[in-house]
């Protein structure tokens, strides 16, 4: 497996779909980034680091709404391993018109376009989740 990211994202997205509780994944510091700004967005309710002697794995927590809908319908990957996506602070999408996010890479770590609007950063975007 060479996309650890992709494949965490895929994973959630099944899960979602079949309305599972909880997700794992492998470990690492990118997936571990984006598992904190869904968590801190509102997209997963929590996750936590699990050692199994090698990697290390992630135990991620779905959410859903009161009546069982989905906290959300796509998550894509944006930059990918042939073709890496960079874009300044002005440059940086706004899902759905700011109802979604887009989760960046920057030199401070990963955080939501939101916030990198704040703290005036720009890095590579990692996904967007809508």
């Amino acid at each position: 497996m060479h996309d650890l990211t992709a494949d965490m994202l895929t994973r959630i997205r099944n899960a979602v779909r079949t309305r599972e509780r909880t997700v794992m994944c492998i470990a690492n510091k990118l997936n571990a980034g984006v598992a904190a700004v869904l968590v801190e967005e509102g997209y997963l309710e929590g996750f936590e680091r699990i050692d199994d002697g090698r990697q290390g794995l992630l135990r991620l927590a779905l959410k859903y709404g009161s009546r069982g809908e989905q906290a959300s319908n796509v998550i894509e990957r944006v930059s990918r391993g042939g073709r890496r996506s960079y874009r300044g602070v002005e440059e940086l999408p706004r899902p759905l018109q700011g109802l979604g996010i887009a989760i960046v890479s920057t030199s401070r770590g990963v955080m939501s376009d939101r916030r990198c609007r704040t703290e005036k950063l720009g890095g590579e975007i990692v996904a967007t989740v809508y």
